[in-house]
């Protein structure tokens, strides 16, 4: 089988999976009373969702684990960026089981769950440098193929490999707060790395493939109004997808640009705190993360997903083009 039937096979066998394990999974946490909860003090408007099932997510993580482990034998450069994948998959799970099935509110402490996504990283990156030294590399956007790599960078790119990774993981993490955003999103950046390994001979296409028909079968019952939710369980697993994804081509620096919907609402959040204590309980947003921002001045949900979708098809393609 050559790689574009790959590819397709990872494709259609991922979104068959998703897409025939919703049906079953949805009433089944319905009768757990998995549901989603909204704060009041939110926006208004998703008060209606409270109640909606979330942990879907394990839906797209089972998708993406059957699907990849079918090509691993013959694509061993997906198995880091399984390692993330299913690495953050694990504690989101984890951490939505506490919050909607235990009912611990809190879910797991910031610390209990920093200290999971540094573990799981550190795994990685142990991986990389007995397995795959190269893939802590980093090649330079609009260069023309020019790459920093060496002993020392590979120490230094170990370094920053903790920001990039867990920073990337909780940028998805933050951009799943309405319906279809983040798979949305996501599934346009799974199309980007998998066009880029093609390109490239990176070899991680059928993860890649498989992340985008897990998401599109997703997308059949998380689209505006939601029937499930992904919860932690699928957007940490995603924010690990799309950092081994750019790790294993050696492309950390370009989830920047082609991930730049995730920064910004990262940083969207880091304002919001920063300038809440600093001036003493005044907003610099009207909320964030910031598609709350546009949500409350007067964007529909539907809307905001498709404008944060395109500015992100957009910025893929002109990476794709400069690659």
């Amino acid at each position: 089988m050559g790689i574009s039937m790959d590819i397709l096979a990872a494709v259609f066998l991922s979104f068959a999976i998703s897409a025939l394990t919703l049906p079953f999974l949805i009433p089944f946490l319905i009768r757990l009373k998995v549901g989603q909860t909204e704060r009041k003090e939110g926006v208004q408007a998703h008060l209606k969702k409270a109640g909606t099932p979330t942990m879907g997510g394990i839906a797209i993580l089972v998708s993406v684990l059957v699907t990849t482990l079918v090509f691993a034998p013959r694509y061993p450069r997906i198995l880091p960026v399984l390692v993330l994948t299913l690495g953050f998959g694990i504690i989101g799970f984890i951490d939505d089981y506490l919050k909607v099935v235990l009912k611990r509110s809190d879910g797991l402490l910031p610390r209990q769950k920093m200290a999971g996504q540094i573990i799981v990283t550190l795994v990685f990156l142990i991986y990389a440098w007995l397995r795959d030294p190269a893939c802590l590399d980093w090649r330079i956007p609009f260069t023309q193929g020019f790459t920093l790599t060496g002993f020392g960078f590979r120490i230094f790119a170990s370094i920053v490999a903790f920001v990039v990774i867990i920073g990337t993981v909780n940028g998805v993490n933050f951009t799943d707060g309405l319906d279809g955003l983040a798979a949305s999103v996501t599934s346009v950046v799974a199309v980007f790395f998998g066009c880029a390994s093609y390109l490239t001979a990176g070899g991680i296409e059928p993860v890649c493939a498989a992340v985008v028909g897990a998401l599109l079968g997703f997308l059949l019952f998380n689209v505006h109004p939601a029937k499930v939710f992904m919860g932690d369980t699928g957007s940490l697993a995603l924010g690990g997808f799309v950092a081994g994804a750019a790790y294993a081509l050696q492309m950390p620096v370009f989830i920047a640009i082609v991930g730049l919907i995730y920064l910004v609402e990262v940083i969207s959040v880091m304002i919001q705190v920063t300038y809440f204590k600093k001036t003493g309980g005044k907003r610099f947003f009207r909320m964030a993360p910031i598609h709350h921002h546009f949500e409350l001045g007067g964007w529909s949900e539907t809307r905001i997903v498709a404008v944060f979708t395109i500015i992100t098809i957009l910025l893929c393609l002109a990476a794709l083009i400069r690659l």
